[in-house]
């Protein structure tokens, strides 16, 4: 039977912005080859998703958190926020003095200050894993990015925000109502908080039924392997949802399945205990 697998990017296919492990890409290969579908599901814009996870090779896209899909450079998913929602974002960074970028499928455009804040939020962490003996990665997962003073409002995809005060999460919910969905970030930051801010429905698990949907495939049938908050939704929709090693317990336990952490070989586990491989 065919079965199709969406995995999530960062934190399931790739570590510290750049490292991959050699056995995710011989799984996602292998799988391939044996007739099953590989699609990525992040909240990447596709425009920022790294080469080295294109480069190995996928039968399509969800990008943007669930707001765009594409498969051999077709548009099959596309919504956008009005550009009233965009403004309400923006309005309430700027009455808080965050800091944000603005996702569309092209591309990531910074608020003027976050490049330097960003910056020294992973100094700070890098140095803290070299000071407790660990690992420290060559390169950061700091979003390649343009001016705000470029972007189309016309085709935002969502907001992600880093913010000095630790609730902002939940602050921001509340004050943007329910037409909004806030829900934390990936960004691993020594302190404040980081999330995202796109359009309540507009979700990786809503992508995930659309492009179900258009190829004909039961969601019943389908994977989805995460790490990240932006996972849950994904998780609901999947017959078989798999949190990765790494990804928080709260997480884990939404999934049900759990595999081994990023490096640690997980995408390459997860397929072979589940017979694509």
């Amino acid at each position: 039977m065919t079965r199709i697998a969406f995995l999530d990017v960062d934190g399931t296919i790739l570590e510290h912005g750049s490292l991959i492990a050699p056995s995710t890409v011989t799984a996602i290969r292998q799988a391939r080859a044996n007739g099953h579908l590989v699609w990525l599901c992040t909240g990447r814009a596709q425009g920022d998703i790294h080469p080295d996870v294109t480069a190995i090779g996928f039968d399509g896209a969800i990008s943007n958190g669930g707001a765009y899909a594409t498969r051999n450079g077709e548009m099959l998913v596309r919504h956008p926020m009005r550009r009233d929602d965009v403004a309400a974002i923006e309005d309430y960074f700027a009455a808080h003095g965050i800091h944000y970028f603005l996702q569309s499928h092209e591309a990531v455009f910074a608020s003027p200050g976050i490049e330097p804040v960003t910056r020294e939020y992973v100094r700070q962490r890098l140095a803290q894993r070299a000071a407790a003996g660990l690992d420290v990665p060559a390169t950061t997962a700091i979003p390649r990015t343009r001016p705000l003073a470029e972007v189309d409002r016309d085709q935002v995809a969502k907001a992600v925000f880093v913010s000095p005060a630790a609730d902002t999460v939940a602050h921001a919910a509340a004050e943007l109502g329910e037409r909004f969905h806030v829900i934390p970030g990936s960004i691993p930051l020594p302190g404040g908080s980081n999330g995202e801010i796109g359009l309540t429905g507009v979700t990786k698990g809503s992508a995930i039924l659309e492009v179900l949907a258009l190829l004909g495939l039961d969601p019943a049938d389908a994977i989805g392997i995460g790490d990240s908050w932006n996972d849950v939704e994904m998780f609901q929709v999947v017959g078989t949802p798999v949190a990765m090693g790494n990804a928080v317990p709260e997480l884990q336990a939404q999934a049900g399945r759990v595999t081994t952490a990023v490096l640690d070989d997980g995408v390459h586990n997860a397929f072979a205990e589940l017979g694509l491989i």
